[in-house]
């Protein structure tokens, strides 16, 4: 089995699923990274966010799939950040889609029930539903007022501010933090 080099390393900074998936297009100003440059490179994505098992083969069209949800997730966040409605056609398709189908079974050897959930793993809907769940969590969730843009400069990447005083002010204190206190220091001295 190949194991996929990201292009452009992943950032899981954001404290939800959902904010990391969009998060997969980062950069400042026109220096943009994008995770996904073809089908496997999403599928490890997925699997290092820990919502597919190690193995999974990508289906045909994941990457224009996962690439469209992505700007359709983008959109309705910074919507709901503005209390606006946004075009939600692509994350209901997901969501209708992926939906995993949930039965209740017997297990004759065990004499017991069990659920039985079989998902949509052959799908790029499939694949994405679990996203398309968190990004719906997210977005409904009366904490949804801590969702926040980095303030750094032209850094677009978005965070739930779970911290305790909900002052977080960037997506990392190592990267965008550290450059605008730097940036302050030498404003600051310059003076």
């Amino acid at each position: 089995m190949e194991i996929k080099k990201f292009s452009s390393p992943p950032l899981f900074l954001a404290d939800n699923l959902a904010l990391d998936f969009i998060n997969t297009e980062y950069g400042v100003g026109d220096d943009r990274h994008d995770c996904f440059d073809d089908d496997r490179s999403v599928i490890a994505w997925l699997e290092t966010a820990g919502v597919v098992p190690a193995g999974v083969e990508a289906p045909p069209e994941l990457l224009a799939e996962a690439r469209q949800f992505r700007d359709a997730a983008r959109a309705v966040v910074h919507a709901a950040m503005k209390s606006s409605a946004a075009d939600l056609t692509v994350i209901n398709r997901i969501l209708e889609r992926g939906r995993p189908e949930t039965r209740l079974t017997w297990d004759q050897d065990a004499q017991r029930y069990h659920v039985d959930v079989r998902s949509g793993a052959d799908s790029p809907a499939g694949l994405l539903w679990p996203v398309a769940d968190a990004l719906v969590k997210l977005v409904t969730d009366e904490k949804f007022e801590y969702v926040r843009q980095c303030e750094a400069h032209n850094c677009i990447l978005l965070f739930h501010d779970l911290s305790k005083s909900h002052r977080r002010r960037w997506c990392s204190m190592a990267t965008c933090g550290n450059r605008m206190k730097v940036a302050a220091f030498r404003n600051r001295k310059g003076s």
